[in-house]
């Protein structure tokens, strides 16, 4: 039970860190420019965001919720 909530803390704080490396990418001007002319963030950028989110919210189930 224990190595549960410590691998979902884990997972949540995976998941912070990617979103904060993502919303840090989002704001560079090579992403600016890219977003300005396809209407899109990179690939990458959006690996970050989408994977930071799920790793977060996968997480907080794995830390908060009982089996």
């Amino acid at each position: 039970m224990a190595g549960r909530k410590v691998i979902g803390l884990v997972l949540l704080l995976v998941g912070i860190l990617l979103l904060f490396f993502g919303w840090q990418s989002t704001e560079s001007v090579g992403e600016q420019i890219s977003e300005t002319f396809t209407g899109r963030f990179t690939d990458e950028t959006m690996f970050y965001l989408i994977g930071g989110a799920a790793a977060a919210v996968a997480g907080i189930f794995l830390a908060v919720l009982k089996r």
